[in-house]
């Protein structure tokens, strides 16, 4: 073991450091005075090692944190910089066998900075060991990465809110649209040049009227937490687009920024209010289950040197190793104390400074797990639903990860909700025509309960989606029957080979009336089918646009038109675009589509069923119906007078609605009901694949052509079904 003592560097340091205070953790300024905090347990001394400008190859001034409080490290110190470049460096033992790894050679993130000053510049120095020794990571490297080490900046964070106020907007009334800061405004030609890519261009006039014309309620923005680009990418001349890859959990990425240095934490906040402004939630995408340090084979730029063992799980094996429950090399320990601290500080941050209304949490399985095994009521998520603040938000878990049951789809508890994997497996694999599929395909559309049921949740609890980020776009998934993955520099080996999609004839694109015709019909049935679907739906942005990725389901590597947004559509993309801007229009007017509460296909105190399933040839579908391999169409009949027991009065007056589905190679007649509470009824188509169905009304007991892989909905209007 090493024991590493303070270095000469200790004795250079300013007498004028005074004893300051273990919180808040962090470097903050209150007036001319600096208030440093670090937490790393183990340590035995710690540094403040302040740089003029980010090109600095060594720290202009050391300060060395004399008081320690429990685990904290802490100083305050008068007259730095308003602007302060800074890290730390943190002595402590050098044993890798034993998950030790303080190297005082390796200057590192403050895990609290709120704007990078500086970020990774890659070097051999970065790493904890000597990459070129025999020994690999039970080695020591005593070369100095303050060239290299990212570093933290003080901003300030004076902001001007304008009575900015959370909108609050009711799960029952949320679609959610899934965008990239900067592929959502990369090519949008209504967007100032110099904004595009940039919070501020998300924020730009043009962007929130497609928002709003679109209908969504909620933009989710994939990861705005500063980010690290993979060494391997950066030699491959790639980068991680994507940014799943965190470097810090306070400070937003500075690439999205518009301005000068640090300031992309007012963009940021500017970006919000206008996006409140015009009556729309912002989620994150946070990463806190891994961090861009990677295996025990990664670069020290942060948490490892502060403490790998406070910070990181390690393997059941070996301390030596991190657990790696995420598929990047490391987990985050979210049951330690310190990290639960770190993350609920973090995620309160962007809630009261950045008035962030909600989270998606990626991979939150591993977030669950105490340390190993996954346990929903473990410290972290406790802590999250128990905090004050965090729990008005919305929590949204990615509700799985790649360690041992780690799949956990219906496992978490009230409040969250959950990225529904389920769903979309199933809906793309009925809509492909796949066999089997039809009483899945019923549970997922009526709200999955019995996936959110038995933890006493609701529907609600269901992110119902098709396509999102990561795997193809909507385009791609009827256009596509394999990944075309090449451009990644993997040879086709990464992303998911399973993506239940069909090329509709043709692989990749193609001017064949006949496919192209299909193709829209698909796409048409699957965004249709998503928006009438119970729980909460999300859109991927650009899916609207037929974006397309040329079949590359795992661009997370693309910083070009892969995932930049074309906005200059043609005929086809533009009337595709109208028929979503109406299906999610028609969502939001129809509650029937929005219930808080399963469908039981039972009646109650109205008389009435809230649903039941219908077969083509004009009768209500039996238990033989479902089980033939041949059953490919069938209707969903949703009564709104049903609704009066559990749902508002409102509600309870919305229409009653037909929905019918057909997987069939060919158009499929349907024979519609006869009788509306004893009347005969009269059927007004609202949403079809070919606008020749559009007529006024459709008579009782007619038939009424489903074209093949298409969906149509009709109405009987302030009517309900009680018995056919």
């Amino acid at each position: 073991m090493h024991s590493l003592q303070k270095s000469a560097r200790l004795s250079d340091a300013k007498p004028r450091v005074h004893p300051g205070s273990p919180s808040p953790l962090g470097v903050h300024q209150v007036g001319a005075v600096t208030h440093v905090a670090v937490a790393s347990p183990r340590a035995e001394a710690v540094e403040l090692v302040v740089f003029d400008a980010p090109g600095d190859t060594h720290p202009s001034q050391t300060y060395e944190l004399r008081e320690r409080t429990g685990p904290v490290w802490h100083g305050s110190i008068r007259g730095l910089p308003s602007d302060l470049l800074y890290g730390f460096r943190v002595y402590g033992p050098y044993a890798p066998e034993e998950g030790l790894r303080f190297n005082p050679n390796k200057v590192l993130l403050d895990p609290y900075a709120r704007a990078i000053g500086r970020g990774v510049q890659w070097d051999d120095a970065l790493y904890g060991y000597d990459v070129h020794s025999e020994n690999g990571d039970l080695s020591f490297s005593d070369i100095d990465s303050a060239p290299y080490a990212p570093l933290g900046r003080l901003v300030d964070t004076a902001f001007d809110w304008q009575g900015d106020a959370h909108p609050r907007t009711p799960l029952t009334e949320t679609i959610i649209y899934e965008a990239h800061v900067k592929d959502l405004t990369q090519r949008h030609p209504g967007v100032d040049p110099e904004l595009r890519g940039t919070y501020l261009g998300v924020a730009a006039d043009p962007v929130i009227e497609h928002l709003l014309d679109l209908g969504i309620t909620a933009v989710e923005l994939m990861p705005v937490h500063a980010r690290v680009d993979n060494r391997f990418l950066v030699e491959r001349g790639l980068v991680n687009h994507w940014g799943y890859n965190t470097l810090s959990f306070f400070a937003p990425e500075p690439s999205y920024r518009a301005g000068g240095p640090g300031d992309e934490v007012r963009e940021f906040k500017e970006m919000v209010r206008r996006l409140h402004a015009a009556g729309l939630e912002v989620y994150l995408d946070v990463v806190y289950n891994h961090t861009a340090e990677g295996s025990e084979l990664g670069p020290t730029l942060s948490f490892r040197g502060l403490d790998n063992r406070a910070y990181y799980t390690p393997s059941k094996e070996s301390a030596r190793h991190t657990a790696n429950y995420t598929g990047t090399g490391n987990t985050v320990r979210a049951n330690h104390p310190l990290a639960v601290q770190l993350i609920t500080d973090s995620l309160r941050y962007w809630v009261n400074e950045m008035h962030v209304d909600g989270f998606r949490f990626d991979l939150t399985a591993s977030l669950a797990r105490d340390p190993h095994q996954v346990n929903m009521y473990g410290p972290l998520l406790t802590a999250i639903t128990q905090d004050p603040v965090l729990r008005e938000t919305k929590l949204l878990a990615e509700p799985w990860d790649i360690g041992p049951n780690g799949y956990q789809v219906g496992g978490f508890p009230w409040p969250w909700s959950e990225w529904n994997g389920k769903y979309r497996d199933t809906i793309r694999r009925f809509w492909r025509g796949d066999a089997g599929v039809n009483g899945e395909f019923a549970t997922r559309v009526s709200g999955s309960s019995d996936l959110y049921q038995p933890s006493r949740r609701r529907p609600l609890a269901s992110v119902n989606f098709v396509t999102a980020h990561d795997g193809f776009t909507l385009q791609d998934l009827v256009s596509y029957n394999q990944k075309h993955n090449h451009a990644n520099g993997e040879d086709n080996r990464d992303g998911n080979s399973n993506n239940h999609s069909s090329n509709s004839g043709i692989e990749g694109p193609t001017q064949d009336p006949t496919v192209v015709a299909l193709r829209e019909t698909r796409k048409r049935s699957l965004i249709t089918t998503l928006m009438l679907s119970q729980g909460v739906p999300m859109i991927l942005s650009g899916d609207e646009l037929s974006h397309t990725k040329g079949g590359n389901n795992n661009t997370y590597c693309q910083d070009n038109d892969f995932n930049w947004l074309n906005w200059n559509l043609g005929e086809r993309r533009q009337q595709f675009l109208d028929f979503v801007k109406e299906v999610i229009h028609f969502r939001k007017s129809h509650p029937t589509f929005r219930r808080a509460h399963f469908l039981t296909g039972k009646a109650g105190i109205t008389g009435v069923r809230d649903a039941f399933w219908w077969h083509p040839q004009g009768r209500e579908m039996n238990d033989s119906d479902w089980e033939r391999a041949d059953t490919r169409a069938f209707g969903l009949l949703l009564h709104a007078e049903a609704m009066a027991e559990v749902e508002t009065p409102e509600d309870a007056a919305d229409d009653t609605f037909l929905v019918l589905f057909n997987t069939n190679q060919e158009a499929t007649a349907f024979v519609l009901p006869t009788t509306v509470r004893g009347q005969r009824a009269q059927w007004s188509v609202e949403i079809a694949p070919d606008k020749s169905l559009r007529r006024v009304q459709w008579s009782p007991g007619t038939s009424i052509p489903v074209p093949a892989f298409g969906l149509v909905v009709l109405s009987a209007r302030r009517v309900s079904l009680r018995s056919l």
